[in-house]
């Protein structure tokens, strides 16, 4: 079977897969549309299996396709891990690493990581896509991410957490704003008079705060729903209500200044963790590996100088 996935006709059914046509994939490929359809062809009969379907004036993947596509990214994969163990013996330094964080990460992140570890590799490049939290642990679970820092990870067998940060969520308001002068931790019946911001339901901080509202049997008055950190800060700093959001998801430049954490009551509120996660069992680069170190100690020091409530 090893021979009859021939490694030419694969790699042009993963064009064809990413493209989404046969034609559009036949154009970046440089050539002939009808010799594309019959090498496509010639693998489903070396499969026994249709590996494609019409969908519009595309195609799609079959399930026997999106078995080949699974098992040319784990072969890929394995490939990969081959070169840049062999690259990392002979070069040390070069290289490249995936990362997908969530919004809140990024200015940490860059600030008190990148910046140094940029510096000290110059030959090594890096991606940096943000995430909700659903999307972060699939990245990390197929292995096209080989890094990710987010909020609350669900329980899975495939990821593996490095370091955890308490998260908790607090309430974000003006220090003018009426909840400001609350004495003691939050309800969430206390938030009910005001409008709030948070975020989708792809997002871990978001499922905490649903499963909290169950919990003490409130639905909260929700004026903004976005996928931006940012957005929810910029929010409450208009002075229009509250965001409920982790300390890490503040901007910066607005945290004590402008705006103040109110700490929550609900337990809930209180269990979240920033996790830095890789994929369990994936053999990192050197170079990932060495980012992978950055992190994970600076989220350390970070845990001794933010507060947990």
């Amino acid at each position: 079977m090893g021979d009859k996935l021939e490694t030419r006709r694969m790699r042009y059914f993963m064009k064809v897969i990413e493209c989404g046509s046969v034609r559009g994939a036949a154009d970046e490929l440089n050539m002939d549309p009808s010799a594309l359809s019959r090498a496509i062809g010639t693998l489903e009969k070396d499969c026994g299996a249709r590996l494609l379907d019409r969908h519009g004036r595309g195609v799609v993947a079959t399930d026997a396709g999106e078995l080949v596509v699974a098992h040319f990214r784990r072969q890929e994969n394995m490939n990969q891990q081959l070169l840049t163990q062999l690259n990392s013996l002979q070069k040390g330094e070069s290289g490249h690493i995936d990362i997908v964080a969530g919004e809140g990460f990024v200015d940490w992140l860059m600030r008190d990581v990148m910046k140094v570890f940029i510096a000290g590799h110059p030959e090594v490049s890096v991606t940096l896509d943000i995430c909700s939290t659903d999307e972060i642990v699939r990245r990390i679970a197929d292995e096209s991410a080989d890094i990710g820092l987010l909020f609350q990870p669900p329980r899975d067998d495939r990821l593996r957490s490095h370091v955890s940060h308490p998260g908790p969520i607090q309430a974000y308001v003006l220090k003018e704003h009426p909840l400001a002068s609350h004495a003691g931790p939050l309800k969430l019946a206390d938030l009910l008079p005001y409008r709030g911001a948070t975020l989708h339901r792809t997002f871990g901080v978001r499922q905490h705060i649903e499963a909290a509202e169950v919990s003490e049997g409130v639905r909260l008055n929700t004026m903004l729903t976005t996928n931006s950190f940012s957005a929810l800060g910029l929010f409450a700093a208009m002075g229009t209500g509250y965001a409920l959001t982790p300390h890490v998801a503040v901007p910066q430049n607005l945290r004590g200044q402008i705006l103040i954490g109110l700490p929550m009551k609900n337990p809930l509120l209180s269990e979240g963790r920033s996790h830095v996660i890789s994929r369990h069992g994936k053999t990192l680069s050197r170079a990932a590996l060495e980012l992978l170190s950055h992190i994970t100690q600076a989220m350390a020091a970070w845990a001794t100088t933010v507060p947990e409530s």
